[in-house]
């Protein structure tokens, strides 16, 4: 009886690593539709009986995003992503020497680690859901590259109770395309990106000002990403 449930075990395993694979591939080449976050935050809304909950959410290419845009989440969320394989290593370090002797749990995940869970994941912190968000990374790393992982990340990324990506983002809160953003509207989304559903764009509070006026220098001290892409 056990190896009968364990031969079927194994059998559900495989599909959803066929299932996996396969979904890694597509998403190499064709725009995301809805993400493993989204379902999750509709699943919530659902739960608690939000009505009023709405999810936005509009695909554009990467040509579409404001150069601006693409700066300000590697100058907030992830400055070494041109050069690192999925994981960097030294973050994670002083992640780990922070979080065994302060109170707060400080992350180190890269802009690739941040796409893994957000497309294919949920939010969480067990050590099971990190351990597929490690998988995942590596995956994307071999079959998406640099520009596709951040196309996906900008595209998926939430900034708001149900927005989702640049471009609702752009329009809900400046009335403006993606690809129309200033460095100052880019440098202000970015700044809620550690905890969208707590800072808010509309009414950013004292330390998203902050952090807003921090991503500005750092955007103007990194050398444009695209750059940085071409001598990768």
């Amino acid at each position: 009886m056990i190896s009968i449930w364990f031969r079927k075990l194994l059998r559900v395993v495989k599909y959803l690593v066929i299932l996996a694979l396969s979904l890694v591939i597509l998403f190499a080449f064709v725009p995301v539709p809805v993400t493993g976050v989204m379902i999750e935050r509709q699943i919530q809304a659902l739960w608690n009986n939000h009505k009023s909950y709405e999810l936005q959410h509009d695909w554009v290419p990467f040509e579409q995003i404001s150069a601006a845009m693409k700066q300000a989440v590697v100058a907030a969320e992830d400055q070494k992503f041109p050069d690192h394989y999925g994981f960097d290593t030294a973050a994670i370090e002083k992640a780990l020497e922070y979080n065994s002797r302060g109170r707060k749990v400080r992350g180190a995940s890269t802009i690739s680690q941040q796409t893994a869970k957000n497309v294919f994941l949920w939010t969480g912190r067990s050590w099971f859901r990190k351990g597929l968000e490690l998988v995942f990374t590596g995956l994307i790393e071999l079959t998406w590259g640099k520009e596709r992982i951040l196309e996906v990340y900008l595209n998926s990324v939430e900034f708001g109770p149900g927005v989702f990506g640049v471009e609702a983002a752009a329009q809900k809160f400046f009335k403006r395309p993606a690809s129309k953003l200033s460095r100052h509207q880019a440098a202000l989304l970015a700044a809620v990106l550690p905890n969208p559903l707590r800072f808010k764009v509309q009414s950013p509070s004292p330390y998203v000002y902050k952090r807003q006026q921090w991503i500005l220098k750092q955007m103007r001290q990194l050398a444009p990403i695209e750059q940085r892409f071409a001598d990768n």
